[in-house]
């Protein structure tokens, strides 16, 4: 596990990004509380060291807050959306019900089974599972979910150099359960 974020952060203050005084103990202990999930430990060392803060990012100090539940539902809301609207389905889910209520709760269960995925920026997530360090950083816009960074480290250097995303992803990233067959299914 990294030790130091500080050439991450540094990328991020000279993209703009403030950073305030990292998340104690305490205060990395009662957001995974809230959320119901723990950090990997890589996230928690970066937010131990530093805290982006800005409307692109999760206000973990306000773990409990409106803007951070919005970013907790984004994923599933996104599915749903597309579910409804787009008539989205994968094989892997079994035949689609008739009625969008069941096809909607089947949808429900299966992103509940699945590692929570944790808002970074915007629409950026770090699956919480497995509670490892190096979990690929996905973009989620409703079931359009691509690897945007193989761990949180790639994804930072490229997202806020304004490098291209292949940059951060390569092959031998980690696999996860639910949310990289919908990557596999955008390729």
């Amino acid at each position: 596990m990294r030790m130091h974020w500080r050439a991450e952060h540094q990328i991020l203050i000279d993209a703009g990004v403030t950073i305030a005084p990292g998340l104690t103990e305490a205060e990395l202990d009662r957001a995974e509380r809230v959320i119901g999930a723990r950090f990997p430990p890589d996230l928690r060392s970066f937010l131990s060291e530093g805290l982006p803060t800005g409307e692109r990012f999760p206000d973990w100090r306000a773990p409990g807050s409106p803007e951070v539940r919005r970013r907790l539902d984004w994923p599933f809301d996104g599915i749903a959306f597309d579910i409804e609207h787009n008539a989205f389905w994968l094989d892997a889910w079994g035949a689609r019900p008739s009625e969008l209520p069941e096809a909607l709760q089947i949808a429900r269960t299966l992103v509940a089974e699945a590692p929570r995925l944790i808002p970074i920026a915007g629409h950026r997530y770090l699956p919480a599972e497995p509670a490892l360090a190096g979990n690929p950083v996905f973009s989620v816009y409703q079931t359009d979910i691509i690897a945007y960074g193989n761990d949180l480290a790639a994804y930072l250097r490229c997202e806020f150099r304004r490098l291209p995303y292949v940059d951060a992803v390569r092959e031998g990233m980690r696999r996860i359960p639910f949310w990289s067959e919908l990557v596999d299914a955008n390729q």
